[in-house]
């Protein structure tokens, strides 16, 4: 299964059962690859907004953003520079810099304080640019509500009941990632047309940590999926073989993509979509994209649905905390600060 689908998750709201059916059934076969387009009613308005105003924070100048860093949390609120998130599989930082946020808990919720380095506060460039962080805000609340409504078809895929996914998002850990990614001529170690090759790239190959990921748009091509790779034994672990192909969306669709958590729950059913971005040779410049990665609550235990192990497919991994994971995979990215896996990175 090498082909990317086009679902119609508004047409599976409001048709008959046959379109249902019709709209459960490509999902399925579609996330073989880990990835599946659908439309969606995000509203091009707000992603018109919400661009616009995130060129204009990454415009500034180093010394401004870095005063939207927010110490402590692991690159998970707040700006987080060039040359610190490092994928799991390399030595070599990702050529991008980000802004992340999410939705905070009340003080004294209890999972805000069983988890507070889960659901701090929020550090959003409101004094630099006004009016962000309700744009940003409205943004996170459509895009996760648009998630679950799409991880429901996900549910009846496989064989559970349609809101099986509802209670483990309800205050979640989700979190939206705004992403530049700088023309690589300007990356460190040279770029095109210097007779030299930059070690690092946009983005290394790598699967997302969470449940579902929602790309509503991305300024330039590449994004490139891995597809009829082998899957690992190892949860979590890349593919062997497979070819790279590129991620073509119709236009104003979203891409969706599978994480590690849901192929956890899924004991390999659905596996992590594999991926990375690689600077186009035709589009020289930067990239913006803005990604929002779908978590469960910390405490929900990620134990195999009983639907997706049997005689043929038995048990592949013992169930755990997501916060664990998080924590573990938080740590092969290079995100904790006091205690970097790869040093000298930023």
């Amino acid at each position: 299964m090498d082909e990317i689908l086009d679902v119609d998750l508004l047409g599976f709201e409001t048709g008959d059962r046959s379109t249902r059916a019709a709209v459960i059934d490509g999902v399925m076969q579609s996330l073989r690859t880990g990835f599946v387009y659908t439309s969606h009613d995000i509203g091009e308005d707000l992603l018109d907004s919400a661009y616009g105003m995130l060129a204009e924070f990454f415009s500034m100048d180093r010394d401004t953003k870095s005063h939207f860093v927010a110490p402590g949390t692991h690159g998970q609120a707040g700006y987080t520079g060039l040359l610190v998130e490092t994928a799991a599989v390399s030595d070599t930082p990702d050529w991008k810099e980000m802004l992340n946020w999410g939705r905070p808990l009340p003080e004294g919720h209890p999972l805000r304080r069983k988890y507070p380095h889960r659901y701090g506060d929020q550090v959003l460039p409101e004094s630099v640019v006004p009016g962000i962080t309700e744009v940003l805000t409205t943004f996170h609340d459509r895009t996760l509500d648009l998630q679950t409504r799409f991880l429901r078809i996900i549910a009846l895929g496989l064989g559970a009941d349609e809101h099986f996914f509802d209670d483990m998002l309800t205050n979640g850990t989700t979190l939206t990632r705004a992403i530049r990614y700088p023309p690589m001529a300007e990356a460190p170690g040279g770029g095109p047309g210097d007779g030299t090759a930059s070690p690092h790239v946009w983005a290394a190959q790598h699967g997302d940590i969470n449940l579902t990921t929602a790309l509503p748009r991305a300024t330039a091509r590449g994004l490139q999926v891995l597809v009829d790779g082998e899957q690992s034994a190892e949860v979590g672990a890349a593919p062997s073989g497979g070819t790279w192909i590129d991620a073509s969306p119709p236009s104003d669709h979203v891409i969706i993509n599978t994480g590690i958590m849901l192929e956890r729950l899924t004991n390999g059913v659905v596996p992590s979509g594999w991926h990375r971005v690689v600077a186009d040779p035709d589009e020289p410049g930067e990239r913006y994209s803005v990604v929002q990665f779908c978590h469960p609550t910390p405490w929900t235990h990620l134990s195999p649905m009983q639907s997706t192990v049997g005689p043929d497919r038995p048990q592949r991994w013992a169930g755990m905390e997501a916060g664990d994971l998080l924590d573990q995979v938080i740590y092969d990215i290079n995100l904790v600060e006091d205690a970097p896996r790869v040093r000298g990175a930023g």
